[in-house]
């Protein structure tokens, strides 16, 4: 019996085919299980690793105490915070020694000569001190009006005059523009420019009320000492 030459190639070409899809398949099923090396199954119950996780963590990080342990430093703790506020009551209730010797060596330290003092009309000026400072000669001023009437002064007219009647020109600081009756006393300064200065050795000063000029306040004499 003789074969058909179209049946032969038929069967040809499916042995063809089924030998080619057998080699596809199992390079196919050696290149994924090559691929898949190395990786594991998940966990199909994940949430048990965190609460195992959890639980262990807190048992060991958890040390219990006793209530008698608990006590006892709270305590502790109490008596040394009222015995340290004790301590510090009684240092602030310690009076504060004077230190005479500084009182006697700023007393010590007063200048020859002063304070100079004139009055007029219940109305006092008195020079405290002099010093040379910041390039002038400065003068520290005391005012006080013990009278009846408020003491109104412009400083524009204060006349300061050196030993030969020579007028200087003077700026002020601090002193007030109106002293109060009765009221308590005012400190400022005088200031002279040093370039004014040079060859004298005494300076008067001169101030009246402004603008009734009732009062003439004159202090002369004031030592200008280098």
């Amino acid at each position: 019996m003789k074969l058909n030459s179209t049946v032969l190639l038929t069967l040809t070409l499916l042995t063809l085919m089924l030998g080619a899809g057998s080699v596809s398949a199992f390079w196919g099923f050696t290149l994924g299980s090559s691929a898949l090396k190395g990786v594991s199954a998940p966990d199909s119950r994940p949430t048990n690793k965190f609460t195992n996780s959890k639980v262990n963590s807190s048992q060991q990080g958890v040390m219990m105490l006793k209530e008698e342990e608990i006590l006892k430093t709270v305590k502790a703790r109490i008596e040394g915070k009222t015995k340290t506020s004790a301590k510090k009551r009684k240092k602030n209730k310690q009076p504060k020694k004077v230190n005479k010797t500084s009182t006697i060596k700023r007393q010590e330290k007063l200048q020859p000569g002063f304070p100079i003092k004139t009055e007029s009309e219940g109305v006092s000026l008195s020079v405290q001190s002099s010093r040379f400072s910041g390039g002038a000669l400065e003068l520290q001023v005391k005012m006080q009006n013990q009278s009846s009437e408020t003491a109104r002064f412009l400083y524009t007219f204060l006349d300061v005059t050196d030993d030969k009647g020579r007028t200087l020109s003077a700026s002020t600081e601090g002193l007030p523009a109106e002293l109060p009756p009765e009221g308590t006393p005012y400190t400022g300064r005088i200031r002279v420019p040093t370039a004014l200065l040079d060859d004298v050795k005494q300076i008067s000063l001169t101030l009246t009320d402004y603008p009734a000029q009732k009062l003439r306040l004159v202090i002369s004499n004031i030592p200008v000492e280098r």
